[in-house]
């Protein structure tokens, strides 16, 4: 077990006061089994009416709304919290779902229902084609099957770190051959999703004390990965910047069934089109204590 301090601090400029329009902060760590979040202290400035409410997929989202004009703004949080995850998860799949093609069960098959539909058009059929490729035999081990659609990500997108908004489309990142963790998250969940499997997009925090992890810049960073529900096991984490599996270094905030949906801070402002200068985001994960 590892215990961790998250420093998360967003900045907005504006060359001109501003009236900000209510934020939606998704900060707040998901507590699990292998996460339990010790504190969390949220700070905003210009002052804020901040409350708290969960979404529909059981993400903690603030809301910050402001009551006066500002030429920037601070969204500072601050997470300590223990992470017991295995670095080897053995994971306890249901019988029924041992072999690739399976049929999940019908109040699961309803329950998925928009985490098992692809949500970017493949009208060429690139992407079912890819995928396919790695499906060798029928039937297949399930587990291995999404084990290499993991590792074969890394293999055909080479890791690029991108600052700019927005995301690739999955067959415009296999086109490319580059792409940042989040066009690879996007790319596994939408590749497992045309094979019929229910899949979401996670966004949260990479942990990397060495600093020589994909995505990670230092000891730790923002990442995006992807989660994937077998019977038996329930979500499984994919991390296919990484080749990894299971959430060993990974702390999860929010999970949805788009990236967009998981956007760590969103929000407009009342002002001319001008006055928008620029915003940064510094983003520390760091050991209070060594793993034990």
């Amino acid at each position: 077990m590892v215990t961790l301090r998250i420093r998360h601090r967003t900045t907005y400029c504006y060359g001109k006061p501003v009236g900000p329009r209510p934020h939606r902060l998704m900060l707040r760590p998901r507590e699990s089994p292998e996460l339990r979040l010790r504190s969390m202290e949220l700070t905003v400035e210009p002052h804020a009416v901040v409350t708290w409410a969960q979404d529909v997929a059981g993400n903690m989202v603030a809301t910050a709304t402001f009551q006066t004009m500002t030429d920037s703004l601070i969204i500072d949080s601050v997470a300590e919290l223990e992470l017991d995850a295995a670095a080897y998860p053995v994971f306890d799949i249901a019988s029924s779902v041992i072999f690739y093609p399976f049929r999940y069960s019908d109040d699961e098959w309803t329950d998925l229902g928009a985490l098992r539909t692809p949500q970017y058009l493949d009208s060429r059929g690139q992407l079912r084609e890819w995928v396919r490729g790695f499906v060798r035999i029928n039937p297949t081990d399930t587990l291995s099957l999404l084990k290499d659609v993991n590792a074969g990500i890394l293999a055909w997108v080479s890791y690029q770190a991108r600052d700019e908004e927005g995301t690739q489309s999955p067959a415009y990142t296999l086109e490319r051959g580059r792409g940042s963790c989040r066009d690879m998250a996007v790319l596994f969940v939408e590749a497992v999703r045309t094979l019929g499997f229910g899949a979401r997009i996670v966004s949260g925090y990479l942990h990397e004390p060495a600093g020589d992890t994909a995505g990670s810049e230092g000891a730790g960073t923002m990442h995006a990965w992807a989660e994937v529900y077998l019977s038996g096991a329930g979500w499984i984490t994919f991390d296919p910047t990484n080749r990894s599996v299971g959430g060993a270094n990974l702390i999860p905030v929010a999970v949805g069934r788009d990236i967009l949906q998981v956007t760590p801070v969103t929000g407009s402002f009342v002002g001319t089109s001008d006055a928008f200068e620029g915003m940064s985001v510094e983003v520390r994960v760091s050991s209070m204590s060594p793993p034990s």
